[in-house]
């Protein structure tokens, strides 16, 4: 009997390690995120596939950001429980929220000179299988225009 205690206890120990370890990395790129959305705010990403400015263009050209997240074992521990029990799955919507926001932003930042990102599109995929075919990891691909305007 104490031999399942003990085992019980320690994957509590370990839940909870991971629950706080994954909930303060995840903070931290949300915090860095905010500041570099911060940055880019004034830098419009726009799903229009048309121009309608009267300024000359001097550039345009294709611009992709992309980025693979990890689905950490918390998560997916809650993500069973909640397959169970039905209902939103917050916890994957937050990883998919860090993944897009993320990818937009390596979107801007490969063409920093941009005074407009045109025709913004994105795609998800599930790069990873995990275990008894759970998604461990997920990919956000950015891409659109750069415009650059006559000054």
């Amino acid at each position: 009997m104490s031999d399942l205690v003990f085992e019980a206890a320690v994957t509590v120990v370990l839940l909870a390690a991971g629950y706080l370890i994954g909930r303060r990395v995840e903070l931290l790129h949300y915090r860095s995120i905010a500041e570099r959305e911060g940055t880019w705010l004034p830098v419009p990403a726009v799903t229009a596939r048309t121009l309608h400015d009267p300024r000359p263009v001097v550039e345009s050209r294709l611009v992709v950001g992309s980025v693979v997240v990890s689905v950490d074992f918390y998560k997916r521990f809650l993500m069973g429980i909640r397959t169970l029990i039905g209902g939103e799955s917050v916890s994957y919507a937050t990883l998919i929220d860090r993944a897009r926001r993320e990818a937009l932003l390596r979107m801007k930042e490969s063409c920093p000179g941009a005074d407009l990102f045109l025709n913004c599109r994105l795609e998800t995929a599930s790069v990873f299988k995990g275990a008894r075919g759970t998604t461990g990891s997920v990919e956000v691909i950015a891409y659109g225009t750069a415009v650059r305007f006559e000054t």
